[in-house]
């Protein structure tokens, strides 16, 4: 068997949105692409819900996330899987590294680490100082675990963005695991979620470039395989500033699905014509299933929304 029907026999890939709000065209961006390419691969494309951080869901958001995929023609396979009912094989997880002297519990508060005079992270948070590797004092109980991390930087080849390089020492610190108000964090829940679904390739957007080492540090701490990755560039407003839910992007319509896919295959290279716009959502779908180039889409982080 060649590698290219080796890679193809294995492909496992998945779109996994948050429900905080309904489906823009940055989401769709993500979902199409990742889509195509899973079907490129002749793989298997699985749907996540990511709600995990229930602080942030919106009631009925993920029913209208679901219906949305629905009506501009996303077919995955199997059931949709839910953070919300993982919480036991996260805790599961945390206990090994745990007990393997992985992880440890963080008394800091924001505030503590803010006054600690610590440097800028690359995701726009603040790198932990490490106050509490060495153990908390008595008089004070764990908050947070954090797991941690090593001096040498995780390097990995993006199929997109090339090749990346983080120290995490020096760009985030030793970083959360179950934060204070008792939620599992989103880099433990998609680590482990991936490793349990499977995922052999990543798509999604440079948003979560930065997030990506700290994945792969902890899938080489729990013995897990590392998928593949391809961070597509990000749709960015015309001030600059991504699209998404908090910078009140609008919500993709199902009346106007096939015009809003050739939108997405053209922002992601594609020659798709105009004329398909206003054609049926499965004719937008057959041109793309026969004319998908992944070389074709833009090597660089973000793009500005013409």
């Amino acid at each position: 068997m060649t590698p290219e029907a080796k890679a193809a026999s294995v492909y496992r890939g998945r779109f996994a949105p948050s429900p905080t709000g309904p489906l823009h065209f940055g989401s769709l961006i993500a979902a199409t692409a990742s889509y195509l390419d899973a079907h490129a691969h002749n793989g298997t494309w699985l749907v996540r819900m990511e709600d995990v951080d229930s602080s942030r869901n919106i009631a009925g958001a993920a029913d209208h996330i679901l219906a949305t995929l629905d009506a501009f023609g996303f077919e995955w396979s199997g059931e949709v899987l839910w953070q919300s009912t993982r919480s036991e094989a996260y805790g599961a997880e945390l206990d090994q590294l745990k007990n393997a002297g992985l992880a440890y519990g963080c008394a800091c508060s924001r505030k503590e680490i803010a006054d600690s005079n610590a440097d800028p992270a690359l995701d726009g948070g603040l790198v932990y100082p490490g106050t509490c590797r060495a153990g908390i004092p008595q008089s004070r109980s764990p908050r947070a675990w954090r797991l941690r991390v090593g001096s040498e930087a995780v390097v990995f080849e993006d199929r997109l963005q090339g090749n990346v390089s983080q120290q995490l020492g020096r760009d985030s610190g030793d970083f959360v695991l179950l934060r204070a108000d008792g939620l599992f964090a989103y880099q433990l829940a998609v680590a482990v979620d991936d490793f349990y679904q499977g995922i052999s390739h990543v798509v999604r957007g440079a948003d979560l470039l930065a997030s990506t080492p700290r994945q792969i540090w902890l899938q080489h701490c729990l013995s897990y395989p590392t998928p593949s990755y391809a961070h597509l560039p990000v749709v960015c407003n015309a001030v600059g500033e991504k699209l998404s839910k908090q910078t009140l992007a609008p919500a993709i319509k199902a009346g106007s699905a096939a015009a809003s896919l050739v939108d997405a295959l053209r922002f992601l290279g594609q020659a798709a014509p105009l004329e398909l716009r206003r054609a049926r959502v499965a004719d937008v779908w057959d041109w793309a299933f026969e004319n998908w180039q992944f070389l074709a889409i833009p090597r660089c982080p973000t793009i500005p929304l013409a």
